[in-house]
């Protein structure tokens, strides 16, 4: 069964993201591809992707999650009401991610891959984070990995875990 998308704005925070104008378009389009892909109905619910800076990441980082340093992706789902939606309820809320644009850049840069192929994989990521998706275990982090890469496959993009177990710094769970 295909989903449709939720509502998304992109709010961009950063004056860095001029080097990347298609950043808005690349990510509503991997966003709708992972809606199309999952179990969540996301067509009545709303979700925001902040394009921030590493410093406005590190800032996130740190008072969230207690570690001072910039990340790539943050997401952070919002907190369901209980209960089954009303008729003239508001749209349900998903909640919030971050992407830090001198990371994603770096990463994208150290890692070989068209920018656009890991700023998709990172709105991706996030997207399943707001939707209930985890790597805390191995076995939530296969089945996850797993979701990602068959999303960015329809996106026509490599799998962006291919060489991480050559490397066991890429092979560190995103955020």
């Amino acid at each position: 069964m295909m989903h449709l998308p939720p509502d998304t704005d992109v709010l961009v925070v950063a004056a860095c993201w001029q080097e990347a104008p298609d950043a808005e378009d690349v990510i509503l389009r991997a966003i709708t591809a992972a809606a199309a892909m999952v179990d969540d109905d996301t067509a009545d619910a709303e979700l925001a992707v902040m394009l921030t800076d590493d410093t406005g990441i590190r800032t996130l980082n740190n008072n969230w999650r207690h570690i001072d340093k910039p990340t790539n992706v943050l997401s952070f789902p919002a907190l369901q009401p209980e209960g089954a939606p009303r008729p003239g309820d508001a749209p349900r809320m998903l909640g919030d991610i971050a992407i830090a644009y001198q990371t994603t850049r770096r990463e994208a840069d150290d890692e070989g891959k068209p920018f656009d192929h890991h700023l998709s994989h990172l709105a991706v990521h996030g997207f399943l984070h707001l939707i209930g998706y985890d790597h805390e275990t191995d076995a939530e982090a296969d089945a996850m990995e797993d979701l990602e890469r068959r999303i960015l496959s329809r996106l026509g993009i490599p799998d962006p875990y291919d060489d991480a177990a050559a490397d066991p710094e890429r092979a560190d769970r995103h955020a």
